[in-house]
């Protein structure tokens, strides 16, 4: 099959002719994306790449789908072009892509020190998961996805989470996959894994490395019949969400933004073909938050009326007109100050500061939607005004809910 050429997307398809790049347009600069297509984070980077190709490159695009693991493809060793994005591993050689002698963009955390890369925030991703456990007043935690050969960044995710944690004054446990269990795949880690849920303390929040791993845990919790999310709330990364809806229940997720991270990555590609010198540092890109589904729809407390109080505030924070703090006390029928008390013992919150905190996260999840104005954002979240949503935004954020939208959405 000879290489075909999308005239919508400017992508050029591998065959097994062998290439014909003669017959292309000398003035397009050829790409080639060696990137694994199997998950929704490597599809997401394709969709960033196609948005930025689209606005910006013009390039003809040199892709074959790829699974984990899969060698790379065999017309890569005789192409010729101006630049590559890829991420650098095993089964892609860094010396290979240096003998081409073109930029290459990598999309992992820097392990050649030749290659700029582009990649997810890890520290941010792990923040995000702990926080978002935090917030359901868990005191237990456990971070599944240690020891996996060739994904450094899976321990600087774990590393980062226990790191929260602590911070709030919790303690992590750690399931480390051992070298035996590498070896022998999913059984070995699934018996480990069992042993490992059995002997959590709970209840238990739980981040793991990525959404496979999630489903791992959650099949584990099954098995031993602990349940989810009262005992262990789990929380993956990537937001696949196929992979996310299959569990059982529904896997809540970070999602960490690919396809920002593809946009940058073809952006930092262009400016190094256009010769411009590689950054210093990686270019990290913050996720854009956590999707939350029923693994962590849970709120760890036996103070059924502080319960009662937390699902209100979450049911009515965003309504029009806002949420008072009269109107909760009214449902719980409590005092203004036992219901304080007791909220700041469980939560570490104030009534008041639990309906803030509600709000702000429905705008975080608001912002990433394009087409929405901050107006409309505003009203949708409880706010009287977009100054009183900047005003509450940026003290809890810290920053406008301007820039949180324009660092984490690519332009259309």
């Amino acid at each position: 099959m000879p290489w075909r050429c999308n005239e919508c997307t400017g992508q050029v398809q591998a065959g097994e002719a062998g290439q014909a790049a003669a017959g292309f347009d000398t003035f397009m600069r050829h790409v080639a994306l060696i990137i694994e297509t199997s998950i929704a984070y490597g599809r997401g980077v394709l969709a960033g790449i196609s948005k930025y190709n689209r606005r910006h490159g013009g390039w003809l695009t040199y892709f074959h789908p790829r699974g984990f693991g899969d060698p790379l493809p065999a017309w890569l060793r005789d192409w010729r072009g101006d630049g590559i994005i890829g991420g650098i591993g095993v089964t892609v050689p860094a010396d290979l892509l240096a003998s081409f002698g073109v930029p290459v963009v990598n999309l992992r955390a820097r392990s050649d020190p030749r290659f700029p890369s582009v990649c997810a925030n890890h520290s941010l991703v792990a923040e995000a998961a702990a926080q978002h456990l935090l917030d359901r007043g868990l005191k237990n935690f456990g971070y599944c996805g240690k020891g996996f050969p060739g994904h450094a960044w899976f321990d600087q995710r774990g590393e980062a989470f226990c790191r929260a944690v602590q911070r709030a004054g919790y303690p992590c446990h750690m399931f480390t996959l051992s070298p035996e269990q590498a070896r022998n795949a999913v059984s070995m880690e699934m018996v480990g894994l069992e042993d490992w849920i059995r002997w959590l303390p709970k209840p238990v929040g739980v981040m793991t490395c990525n959404d496979v791993r999630g489903l791992y845990v959650l099949d584990a919790c099954r098995r031993v019949g602990v349940h989810v999310p009262d005992e262990v709330a789990v929380v993956g990364v990537d937001n696949d969400q196929p992979l996310c809806e299959l569990s059982i229940p529904p896997l809540s997720s970070v999602d960490v933004n690919s396809e920002q991270i593809g946009y940058e990555a073809a952006a930092l590609l262009d400016r190094l073909m256009n010769g411009a010198k590689p950054p210093k540092k990686p270019i990290e890109v913050a996720p854009r938050g956590v999707v939350t589904r029923r693994s962590t729809d849970v709120l760890a407390s036996e103070d059924e009326e502080v319960n009662r109080a937390v699902r209100f505030i979450r049911e009515h924070a965003c309504n029009s007109g806002g949420l008072r703090v009269e109107q909760v006390l009214a449902h719980v029928g409590l005092s203004r100050p036992l219901l304080q008390q007791r909220m700041k013992r469980v939560l570490g919150r104030t009534i008041h500061q639990e309906i803030v905190r509600v709000r702000i996260n429905a705008a975080r999840q608001l912002l990433m939607v394009p087409e929405m104005t901050i107006k409309e954002i505003a009203s949708r979240t409880g706010f009287s005004s977009v100054q009183h949503l900047t005003n509450a935004f940026r003290t809890a954020v810290g920053e406008t809910p301007a820039r949180y939208r324009d660092r984490r959405i690519t332009p259309a």
